[in-house]
């Protein structure tokens, strides 16, 4: 990886693919045939693009069956273990409906209601993520969304990865079609002869996702426009490089676009960082992917102090971040932008992937500056509640009155004004 000297100022290697005007065109093309054939246009682009022909649908108990044969019992333990742990973290996250009322006898509160359906987008290709099951039905089920709906590209056998149904079927849910791509999102938002439509859309996927993510969105409310995968390790000379080394490469190995980033002060520990990639990345299985990813988008940056250090990790806002230093909890109030913060040598980045209970589904490509990682707040609206008395009214029509006709809206003032006429 390459070494660079900076100061406060540096930037994160991103790859910020938002389509082709042809690849729009195709989306919406897919989008519009959906609508209109349903059923039959899903078919028909599951043979085109994923090379099977599907009888149905939606997954079989047969399936979910032959799934459990294909997995070992050790390891439906452990997916059930991190789904309690999962549980209990969003646990936490719960918001309740509530009401004050004031002494003129004004009622005003906040009625929290889950939404009815949503759908969860879980991406085939080169690897199967069943921790995006957990990530995303968890907090659902948490916030009390009846009917959770799982969409997925199938594989050659015309199925979908052992560990996406286990882990589906562990947390309970009966909805789950082999259909990717553009099409399964245009059959979320708009229904087909067996997919009924949902409220919003949960999950990554390859651009074409992306692209009919935002074509669907008005229709359906939609999670994020998730990019690359992305991490930054804050180090200091205390940390131990081939640890360091094996934190940024459990990133590069997802995507060739993903992102990987050290910033410290130490140029030794740098050196040493560099070193220890080059030999971990040859027994990889994933070489290629990683190499790729370490090649476009990683990078190592050396500043002058800790302070420096700090600064650069604000502005970089990562997806993941890591504070490897003597003293990682001092430090924590100094971030203020990453959509998750590990703190310390055993707060290894995949510990928050899989098991803590923490979610993985996180702002990519900058947003930390603005946004916030997946929670149960995602699966709820809130409607606000407001019970004004006689009383209140009385005292304050005239102002309300006076701010309506501020505005050139005289049906306004007159709405307040008419319970008051003599």
């Amino acid at each position: 990886m390459k070494i660079e000297r900076v100061a406060n100022t540096v930037s994160l290697k991103r790859s910020l693919e938002t389509g082709t005007e042809e690849q729009r065109q195709q989306v919406l093309a897919i989008i519009d045939d959906v609508k209109r054939n349903g059923d039959q246009a899903l078919k028909e682009y599951t043979k085109r693009f994923d090379g099977v022909s599907l009888d149905s649908l939606q997954v079989s108990e047969a399936e979910i069956a032959q799934a459990y044969e294909k997995i070992d019992d050790e390891i439906v333990q452990v997916i059930r273990e991190a789904a309690d742990n999962i549980r209990d973290y969003h646990e936490r996250q719960k918001r309740e409906s509530w009401m004050t009322m004031k002494e003129d006898g004004t009622i005003l509160g906040q009625k929290v209601t889950p939404l009815d359906a949503v759908g969860l987008y879980v991406p085939g290709g080169t690897a199967a993520y069943p921790s995006s099951v957990l990530m995303n039905v968890i907090p659902a089920q948490v916030a009390g969304v009846k009917r959770i709906v799982i969409v997925s590209p199938p594989n050659e056998q015309g199925t979908l990865p052992a560990g996406v149904l286990v882990a589906a079927n562990e947390l309970g849910v009966k909805e789950i079609y082999k259909v990717g791509g553009a099409q399964a999102i245009a059959a979320l938002a708009y229904g087909t002869e067996t997919i009924q439509p949902v409220d919003k859309i949960f999950g990554p996927g390859n651009i074409y996702v992306a692209l009919a993510k935002r074509e669907v969105f008005g229709q359906v409310a939609i999670d994020m426009i998730a990019g690359p995968s992305e991490i930054v390790v804050l180090a200091d000379e205390t940390a131990k490089a081939n640890e360091v080394a094996a934190d940024l490469l459990s990133q590069a190995e997802h995507d060739e676009r993903a992102s990987s980033i050290l910033v410290t002060p130490s140029m030794k520990l740098a050196l040493e960082v560099a070193r220890e990639i080059e030999r971990q990345l040859e027994v990889l299985p994933r070489k290629e992917i990683a190499k790729a990813s370490l090649e476009q988008y990683g990078a190592i940056y050396v500043t002058d102090t800790l302070e420096e250090a700090i600064d650069a990790v604000n502005e970089l806002a990562p997806e993941h971040l890591e504070i490897m230093t003597a003293e990682p909890m001092n430090l924590i109030g100094q971030i203020r932008h990453a959509g998750a913060i590990f703190l310390g040598r055993f707060s290894s980045e995949p510990v928050g992937d899989y098991f803590a209970g923490t979610n993985h589904v996180l702002p990519t490509n900058g947003t930390a500056r603005f946004s916030s990682g997946l929670s149960v707040d995602e699966f709820v609206k809130k409607s606000s509640v407001i019970l004004y008395s006689e009383q209140a009214l009385k005292e304050n029509y005239q102002k309300i009155a006076a701010l309506a006709r501020l505005e050139g809206l005289e049906a306004h003032a007159r709405a307040v004004e008419e319970r008051f006429k003599k």
